[in-house]
């Protein structure tokens, strides 16, 4: 059904755009404008010389002469009688822009008033006393001069006024000049409701059930309350990029019947000082108005740092201010039931204490990582939309991607989706899941990349290394797949392992973990007697597990019990907290342990040489090998411990049979590092690249 859906989906267009009258009318206003300026700068009337006008009053045509004083101008009008004449009609219809029957029709400029006063004077004198007429004297108004010293003036008015209503308005750009201080938060209320609810978020079943609380405490406050229950006042959602923190959050508006307002952290930081705490308390208000309601602040961290920390004395930070106004609207002398705050970030470890205490945020929710469980439970969801062929199983999908977030899984099937569509196929198989897989791991595969045939073998049997020391090692974390194939920028190959998701880890265990790091370098130099530069992240990785065991761990026998990790430190650390004399110590104690375990690997891959071998091989051939195809190459591991893939992937849906990755454990954060950029991985990552 959802195929067909899916099928007849056509991509509905916007709607229109309502036509912008403000715009148009200030576009008129312009027009007009300069229409009124134009209009009054050009002359209606015909230019003659004053000695045309007196042939026109000695032949008795003018009826009235008025001189504008303060213009130095002379305008005649003619007499109806003349006006009827071909010479004037045809004159003054031909010549004038606007012929206007009424006068003035002609004028003339004078140089002097007082000298053409005395000269019409003379003038008159010179015909008979009834065709005299007397010369009236006027002041005018210059309006095109006024429009063009002050059109643009004016002009730039009117658009200060346009701007300065756009940004007022409800819909502005920018910041809103005259709502400055309004929260920007978004409201979703029964009008427009949020279509995402908890059916929609796989994976994090223990996250979900502390905010539906939440949700329920606000439907069913009764529920609560007759027992003494008091509502929280806020829920903070941690965790790592990409595992759900917002879209948890879109399903708590969804899911809730009250009205939610959401927004993020550097909504609140503006250039102007103490619009920060303005918007806090127009957004706390609003919340009141509407309780019971949700708040939603996403990347809290943005304004929750820790105050005091990097600033010059004496400076005055917005952010504080913004902080503090927060801290007062969450739990001060002014605080209201029934308005709840939920907080996601990323970085809890930068929040200001007072933030994070009981009251402000009652509830920390921690969403991790999903494990194999859960990543199977995302992908059911992602797949849903997604046409796909029979051979597809979510279970296998979820093992042959560990560490991923709930993002990375949604890229994954996207990515196959687009796969699949670029081959010309009816329906997504798992070959397109792999091959996605593939993509966001290691990157683009580089057809084009040219390798000679000594560097592949290199690569091979460096990858082939790594598996037989994985294979034959009991603490170490088997792979589940390896490729040699080129990817990303330097990536000549990668191997994917599923370790167990463990919290303590004894000392044999991280010397097997060390032990299997270095099985590419010393199978390197047991094939080839020589060594390359691809063992490059895997050295980063082995220098930071020696360090921390000697340092953090207090594993080390010289120096003894004693850890000098700061867990309060913010990693800006100018001195050691040892001598130079210990220094040298652990620098030393490092040399060794590591050395040990690189001849320890290397007697380990001579004693499995022919393995290695077939191992090498066969990636040559093949260029990508699986966890099968190790048991059919090399035989089962010598151990009775399934692997946690085999655990997994063995599991039938038998409610008699016992869930062996929820007893074993399962994986922590992937690593897909670049032996030039990336930064050193953790101890129990799971992706290794050449």
């Amino acid at each position: 059904m959802s195929d067909i859906k899916n099928k007849n989906k056509k991509f509905v267009p916007k709607t229109p755009q309502k036509p912008n009258f403000q715009l148009y009318l200030i576009i008129a206003a312009v027009a007009v404008l300069l229409g009124l300026t134009y209009l009054q700068n050009k002359n209606s009337v015909v230019d003659i010389t004053q000695k045309r006008f007196e042939d026109m009053y000695m032949a008795g045509d003018i009826s009235k002469v008025t001189m504008v004083k303060n213009m130095e101008r002379v305008d005649v009008t003619l007499k109806s009688s003349a006006l009827e004449t071909d010479k004037y009609k045809t004159e003054l219809e031909s010549s004038s822009t606007f012929f206007n029957p009424a006068g003035p029709h002609y004028s003339f400029q004078v140089a002097s008033v007082d000298k053409f006063a005395t000269d019409f004077d003379t003038l008159k004198e010179q015909v008979p006393p009834a065709d005299r007429i007397e010369l009236s004297v006027a002041t005018e108004e210059n309006w095109g001069s006024y429009f063009s010293s002050f059109g643009f003036l004016i002009l730039l008015f009117v658009l200060f006024w346009f701007m300065m209503r756009r940004m007022a308005g409800p819909s502005g750009p920018g910041g809103q000049i005259f709502n400055v201080g309004k929260s920007k938060a978004q409201l979703f209320d029964a009008e427009n409701k949020v279509k995402i609810t908890f059916d929609n978020v796989a994976g994090l079943d223990e996250a979900k059930e502390e905010v539906q609380e939440i949700v329920e405490f606000l439907k069913n406050p009764g529920k609560f309350t007759k027992l003494g229950g008091k509502i929280p006042k806020g829920a903070l959602l941690v965790g790592p990029p990409g595992t759900g923190k917002t879209l948890l959050a879109k399903a708590v508006a969804g899911e809730a019947e009250v009205p939610f307002f959401t927004l993020s952290g550097s909504d609140f930081v503006e250039m102007f000082v103490g619009v920060g705490a303005a918007r806090v308390r127009d957004l706390f208000k609003q919340a009141k108005e509407k309780a019971p309601c949700i708040i939603f602040i996403d990347e809290i961290d943005a304004i929750g740092r820790s105050r005091g920390k990097g600033q010059m004395p004496g400076s005055n930070d917005e952010r504080e201010n913004t902080l503090n106004s927060l801290l007062v609207e969450m739990d001060g002398f002014g605080t209201d039931t029934g308005v709840i705050v939920v907080a996601a970030t990323n970085r809890p470890d930068v929040l200001d204490s007072a933030l994070l205490r009981p009251g402000r945020f009652d509830r920390q929710i921690s969403i991790d990582k999903p494990d194999i469980n859960g990543r199977e439970a995302i992908f059911k969801v992602h797949l849903k939309p997604i046409k796909t062929a029979d051979d597809v199983d979510p279970k296998k999908c979820a093992a042959q991607t560990p560490g991923f977030a709930g993002a990375e899984i949604a890229n994954v099937c996207n990515e196959a989706a687009l796969i699949a569509a670029r081959r010309n196929k009816n329906a997504v198989d798992m070959q397109d899941f792999q091959d996605a897989v593939d993509r966001v791991i290691g990157g683009l595969e580089k057809k084009n990349k040219i390798i000679s045939p000594e560097e592949k073998k290199i690569v091979a049997f460096h990858e082939a290394g790594h598996a037989v020391a994985g294979w034959f090692l009991e603490h170490a974390d088997p792979l589940v797949k390896v490729s040699i194939v080129p990817r990303g920028v330097a990536a000549l190959g990668y191997a994917q392992y599923l370790p167990k998701e463990q919290f303590l880890y004894q000392t044999e265990q991280l010397m097997d973990e060390m032990c299997m790091t270095l099985g590419g370098r010393a199978a390197e130099e047991i094939i080839f007697k020589k060594i390359s530069t691809g063992a490059l992240s895997d050295l980063e990785r082995v220098t930071k597990l020696a360090y921390s065991i000697v340092s953090v761990y207090g594993m080390n026998d010289k120096i003894g019990n004693v850890s000098f990790y700061d867990s309060k430190s913010d990693g800006y650390k100018m001195t050691k907290p040892y001598s130079e004399t210990t220094a040298e110590v652990i620098d030393e104690e490092v040399r060794k342990l590591i050395q040990s375990a690189y001849d320890r690997t290397k007697e380990l891959l001579t004693h499995r040489i022919k393995e290695l071998e077939i191992l090498a091989k066969e990636l040559l051939e093949k260029e990508i090998l699986f966890q099968a195809d190790l048991e059919r190459l090399i035989g089962k591991r010598p151990f009775d411990k399934e692997t946690t893939y085999q655990a997994f992937t063995n599991k039938k849906d038998d409610p008699k049979v016992p869930d062996l990755i929820s007893s074993e454990g399962e994986d922590e954060n992937p690593e897909s590092s670049d032996p030039l950029v990336d930064p050193i991985p953790e101890p129990n990552s799971d992706n290794r690249i050449i």
